[in-house]
């Protein structure tokens, strides 16, 4: 299978929070880098009018805190670090993800797939 060139963006919207607390999860970093990882990590492109509010909302849930930090020759950067509570909310993300993509997957797998599965549930 080819990799798609574009996601649709309803399913973006639903993973872009957890990726987005993953990529803080190694370390501090700014809004651009992070949405170069997001795009190195084949999501595609994201924009930052999507990505500056989802990281508003973390720091006013207490997810991620800021930082100004003086630039390489340029002007100063916000980095974004997780608190304790955004790695609780990364540590609860994943294992939903695990539970509700694992059905997903199972509910669109092949139809010989699916009844191999159904038939292992009963």
């Amino acid at each position: 299978m080819t990799e798609p060139s574009e996601y649709p963006s309803e399913w973006l919207r639903g993973v872009l929070g957890p990726c987005v607390l993953q990529i803080l999860a190694d370390e501090a970093t700014y809004g651009y880098a992070i949405i170069g990882a997001l795009e190195a990590a084949g999501l595609g492109e994201i924009k930052g009018g999507t990505l500056y509010p989802l990281l508003t909302r973390f720091e006013k849930r207490g997810l991620v805190r800021t930082e100004w930090r003086a630039g390489e020759g340029g002007p100063g950067r916000k980095y974004f670090s997780l608190t304790p509570d955004g790695r609780a909310e990364l540590a609860q993300s994943r294992e939903q993800w695990k539970f509700f993509s694992d059905r997903v997957s199972a509910l669109l797998a092949e139809p010989t797939e699916q009844t191999d599965i159904a038939k292992e549930q009963s």
